[in-house]
């Protein structure tokens, strides 16, 4: 069992878990997850490992609450117990490109933190863009200037940065600089999407890391299964990263909201059971 050993919210619906898992840290390369279950009765949720520190045996995993499972993990207090597998997924492949953009939107800046700090230390020139919809929710600014040579900030409202999106500050760093060597672009699948729409008359090589629905993460269910040009490929084992111009964006989209009904009915009765539970509480108070 893996112990939580600090928890900290960093913005609206975003927490900062510090895991003690040391197999998991010794391991853990740039691009790579873990699979989290809470309890026997839960779900297993794939996360991304922002940071590790190998001598400590602790990851640092960025966790938005948006379903049932990451809201129910924002209840857990250090010292709480889960269960980590991992590391999975191929690591991010590294090397001296050149010129590195890196566009992070929301909660994708967290798994790109570690692969821009490693693009960083590969030698390359990073410049990096991220996003928001407002400026509380572009994360972990100081951490991500710290991995980069330059930094570009939009947010949806303009309330920090550029106003717009990621994809306009990337056009006019292209249309200022010309093409860069190579561009990753980690954040909603609609914003991926855009990118390497951008990129891809432009020749430049764009890596995307997918978010498909995953349930054991070791390519066994193929619940996470994608189309890459005409290949089926399993996020899981063969990614979670890939070329951003091969993939099937249309479909994963759709597979996202497959089970869009069950979700919402989880997150419902989510939220009732402790609605309830806190009333109780105030009358026993």
């Amino acid at each position: 069992m893996a112990r939580l050993i600090s928890k900290e919210t960093i913005a609206p619906a975003f927490t900062r878990y510090v895991v003690h898992v040391p197999e998991v840290a010794r391991k853990h390369r740039a691009g790579q997850f873990v699979m989290v279950l809470l309890h026997d009765h839960g779900e297993r949720i794939p996360l991304t490992i922002a940071d590790s520190d190998a001598e400590e045996g602790t990851i640092t995993l960025i966790v938005q609450e948006v379903g049932k499972t990451t809201m129910e993990m924002a209840l857990l207090e250090p010292g709480a117990e889960i269960e980590v597998a991992g590391p999975l997924g191929t690591p991010t492949h590294v090397e001296n490109w050149g010129t590195c953009v890196c566009v992070g939107g929301g909660a994708g800046i967290a798994p790109l933190l570690p692969i821009a700090r490693a693009m960083k230390e590969a030698g390359n020139h990073v410049i990096s863009i991220l996003g928001g919809r407002t400026e509380e929710l572009v994360i972990l600014r100081p951490e991500m200037e710290a991995a980069s040579h330059e930094m570009i900030y939009t947010t949806d409202d303009g309330s920090f940065g550029k106003k717009g999106f990621v994809t306009t500050a990337l056009a006019e760093l292209i249309e200022e600089r010309g093409r860069p060597d190579v561009v990753i672009a980690i954040g909603p699948a609609i914003m991926m999407k855009a990118v390497s729409d951008m990129t891809r008359p432009l020749e430049i090589p764009t890596i995307v890391s997918l978010n498909s629905i995953m349930i054991d993460g070791t390519g066994m269910c193929g619940g996470c299964r994608i189309t890459i040009g005409a290949e089926t490929k399993f996020v899981c084992v063969d990614g979670p990263e890939f070329d951003g111009h091969a993939v099937d964006f249309d479909l994963l989209m759709k597979r996202q909201r497959m089970f869009v009904r069950q979700e919402e009915e989880a997150r419902r009765r989510f939220e009732e059971l402790h609605r309830c539970r806190a009333m109780e509480s105030a009358e026993v108070k």
